[in-house]
């Protein structure tokens, strides 16, 4: 398992022409872990005492550079304590640029030794005379000017005054001035947030935005911590009486010891899709058929036969999506419409055992045909049974389930030139425009988690697909994947730029613990928790640097608990330690403010864009192994990693 999780432990060292007193003062804000406490006071107290001679000459020299930034800026995107007397000095950094990419003569060097931070509003210098409307931005000199966005994966290190973030490269501020930092974090939130969202980061905008039923989500300090609290289970007391490690158990031997069997796929057969099945084989789907490989203790390997895609009368691009289906000896192919967009009027179902194509189902409702988005099984356990004959569809604003039997009791017949069996809408319900559905997941017992392009995340019950038990808001962000837990506890949503971690456990009003799925959960709700890459390994990641696929580990059986997270980054899969995510003590939120964000993770690179990262099912996880083997499919390989507990 190749790779560092993070490279922060370099140092901020100045450029070799730079003199030796700028590489003593350098030398002093190393990229490692941030001091503890006594030492960060003894900083700021060194800061202070300097303050009266250092200050006034940074503020003589930006003021001198007439910059238009300098000045406090107006309006305030969220109004807060007046600035100090001198706000030039309170945007006064260091500009730092890390170079070299992954490789050891990797460094950061200066870029900038002296520079002002601030945030203006897109078209602010462009006339005068005209009020400033467009998004805010992010500027730091002349070098840098960029939209504040999710997508600048900014992080901060409050003991070092320093925040990291990517703008066509990796850029590190040092702020000269405590205060300084501290207000450049409230105005980027502040900035962020209405950015993100359209209205002022006020008390109004975010009760409009979140709602009163989700005040924690807007003022997290506020939330309800204790549903994070049996995180505790499988942990033992951490260094100095604390009550948790700051490295968990489960993560050290995913981190030390893994066994890696790689195989190249058939030549001429890049693989476009994973199907991992839970029984023998699993599947990789490519350009013309698809190749099936034994599962085994250590991952899947093993040429199997290969099917081309043959039989019936239409011809289809490469599927998108691959379900599998009656104890794994069919499968669902969807392929999406040739102009584009993802949507599909139809699906094909493929029978493995003869690799034939024996039908070709139709999408149709009251005699009308319709598309869908997204297909997936009635239940996590779902393509075990071998009596299996509905699925689950997703449209734009379609949610409902279709089944392969004719409800008349007539066998269909299979697909001809001039008749397409149809797809019998068994349950569901086509809401009004404006939903902007884009994926759902089902639980255990066949409960529906949907996300949106708006960021909601949707909560249905088993009974119903007309209206959503919970909707959680969106962050600003679109989920463009989403995965639930067997038990239905915990949610995994996918953006560009992050995961979203959401508890959807609540006491009612008569004490019974329930989830989301099953009750209204009101203001009784905890802030969600963000998974991020440090921005230097969102930026090393690839030019296809977003996130997809964000899923948990996969379990069909009641008590047990899923074990890690995992999602796919352009070259790297990206592995988290699930029960440290959810741990409140865990060391990533210790100087956090907002929302928390873990960045505790681990990575496997590969030479090539990832297709999909997976883990295998949880009866794969042999006795000596905290977890399942880890299957990572780029076009021309597909790679088990095996995870062993032995150390």
């Amino acid at each position: 398992m190749g790779g560092s999780h993070s490279r922060e432990d370099m140092d901020l060292s100045d450029s070799d022409s730079d003199d030796a007193e700028s590489r003593a003062s350098d030398n002093s804000s190393d990229y490692g872990t941030p001091p503890p406490a006594s030492a960060s006071s003894k900083l700021a107290g060194a800061a202070g005492a300097a303050t009266p001679a250092s200050i006034d000459a940074i503020d003589r020299h930006l003021r001198s550079l007439r910059l238009k930034y300098n000045e406090p800026i107006s309006p305030n995107p969220s109004p807060g304590p007046a600035t100090a007397a001198n706000p030039a000095a309170l945007n006064a950094v260091k500009l730092y640029l890390h170079i070299g990419g992954s490789s050891p003569s990797a460094k950061w060097i200066v870029s900038d030794r002296l520079a002002a931070a601030s945030f203006v509003r897109t078209g602010d210098d462009e006339d005068d005379d005209a009020p400033a409307a467009g998004p805010w931005c992010l500027v730091v000199g002349s070098r840098i000017r960029a939209r504040v966005g999710p997508e600048l994966q900014l992080k901060t290190f409050p003991a070092q005054r320093r925040v990291d973030f990517v703008a066509d490269g990796v850029w590190a501020l040092k702020f000269l001035h405590a205060d300084g930092f501290s207000d450049f974090c409230a105005k980027y939130n502040s900035c962020l947030f209405e950015n993100s969202h359209g209205v002022a980061a006020t008390a109004e905008g975010r009760a409009k935005v979140f709602g009163k039923d989700f005040a924690a989500w807007a003022r997290p300090e506020d939330g309800d911590e204790s549903i994070w609290e049996d995180a505790t289970d499988g942990f033992s007391p951490g260094p100095k009486g604390s009550p948790m490690p700051i490295r968990t158990p489960t993560l050290k031997p995913l981190m030390e010891d893994l066994r890696e069997y790689e195989e190249p796929v058939e030549e001429g057969s890049g693989i476009q899709s994973l199907a991992l099945g839970a029984l023998d084989n699993s599947f990789l789907v490519g350009d013309s058929g698809i190749q099936v490989v034994r599962n085994f203790e250590h991952g899947i390997h093993g040429k199997g036969m290969s099917v081309k895609f043959s039989g019936g009368s239409t011809n289809f691009s490469t599927p998108k999506k691959a379900l599998l289906m009656r104890a794994e000896t069919n499968m669902l192919f969807m392929s999406p419409a040739t102009d584009g967009k993802p949507h599909a009027k139809g699906v094909h179902q493929l029978d493995i055992e003869t690799g034939k194509v024996v039908s070709e189902w139709k999408f149709e409702k009251d005699g009308a045909d319709i598309n869908m988005r997204d297909i997936t099984n009635d239940s996590k356990g779902a393509q075990m049974d071998p009596s299996e004959s509905t699925f689950l569809g997703l449209d734009d604003n379609r949610l409902c389930r279709w089944d392969m039997r004719d409800r008349r009791g007539i066998v269909q017949n299979l697909a001809s030139a001039t008749d397409s069996p149809v797809l019998q809408w068994a349950q569901g319900h086509q809401f009004s425009r404006g939903t902007n559905f884009q994926c759902f997941a089902s639980t255990g017992d066949g409960s529906i988690v949907v996300g949106s392009l708006d960021g909601k995340i949707r909560l249905y019950s088993t009974s119903s697909m007309r209206m959503a038990k919970t909707a959680f808001p969106g962050l600003g962000s679109p989920i463009t994947h989403v995965d639930v837990t067997y038990d239905g506890k915990w949610i995994l949503g996918t953006t560009d730029t992050y995961l979203i971690l959401i508890c959807t456990i609540f006491i009612d009003k008569d004490g019974k613990e329930k989830t989301g799925f099953s009750g209204r959960m009101g203001n009784r709700i905890a802030a969600p928790r963000l998974l991020k890459l440090n921005p230097l390994d969102s930026h090393l990641a690839g030019a296809n640097n977003r996130f997809r696929e964000g899923r948990f580990s996969w379990v069909t059986e009641n008590g047990k608990q899923e074990r890690h997270l995992v999602a796919t980054v352009g070259k790297y899969s990206v592995v988290w330690n699930f029960l440290q995510v959810k741990n409140s003590h865990h060391e990533c939120y210790q100087y956090q403010e907002g929302l928390k964000s873990c960045y505790c993770y681990k990575v496997i690179p590969k030479d090539e864009s990832i297709v999909a990262s997976r883990f295998m099912h949880d009866k794969y996880a042999i006795s000596d192994s905290p977890e399942a083997p880890l299957v990572v499919a780029t076009p021309m390989k597909v790679t088990s990693f095996s995870i062993s507990s032995r150390h």
